[in-house]
């Protein structure tokens, strides 16, 4: 059975960077679930996360070329859609207010929600890159720990090593940021 979570080929992305249009256009278009569902991770509302995964892929479809390792098209796409879902979650107060009686949550737990949401994708961001791989591939994309190791091109071992180090660093550092508060 195919794994739906699968990026597009690094080969797809080669072509599309050289300027192929058809190939740009199934980038996009296989990009588009797992983005959607970094968005969904990383966003406070629906509707910011669907916004920011078309944000997200318009930015892929125009900067392509900008992409230094072909190999390297998740991470780039999840800081993207990161840094869209901050954006969108520092602008939400001014934008629009909670609508009244429809939301089970205060306006107070959803700002400490999305507080919560923005410190954790920062956190993300900040582990080392071979950390931060295994770590979107198991919690946030919910691969197995198999699928992500052969993935990745490491043993099993070596993938929960790592794993286990990205859990205790995103732990550490989200223990270090509560306790400023």
């Amino acid at each position: 059975m195919a794994d739906r979570t699968d990026w597009p080929g690094e080969a797809l992305v080669v072509a599309a960077q050289a300027g192929d249009l058809d190939s740009l256009t199934a980038l996009v278009a296989g990009s588009h679930p797992n983005v959607r569902r970094f968005a969904h991770s990383l966003c406070a509302s629906r509707e910011d996360a669907e916004d920011a995964a078309q944000e997200a892929l318009i930015i892929l479809y125009r900067r392509i070329g900008m992409l230094r390792a072909s190999g390297a098209l998740a991470s780039w796409m999840f800081r993207i859609v990161r840094n869209e879902c901050l954006r969108r979650a520092r602008l939400m107060p001014r934008e629009r207010a909670p609508l009244p009686d429809t939301a089970v949550m205060s306006a107070e737990d959803e700002v400490l929600r999305r507080l919560e949401a923005g410190r954790v994708a920062e956190a993300i961001a900040a582990l080392p890159a071979d950390q931060r791989r295994v770590l979107i591939m198991r919690d946030v994309q919910g691969h197995s720990g198999r699928i992500a190791a052969e993935a990745l091109g490491l043993s099993t071992a070596a993938m929960k090593s790592r794993l286990h180090r990205a859990r205790a660093a995103l732990q550490h550092t989200l223990g270090d940021t509560r306790a400023h508060r």
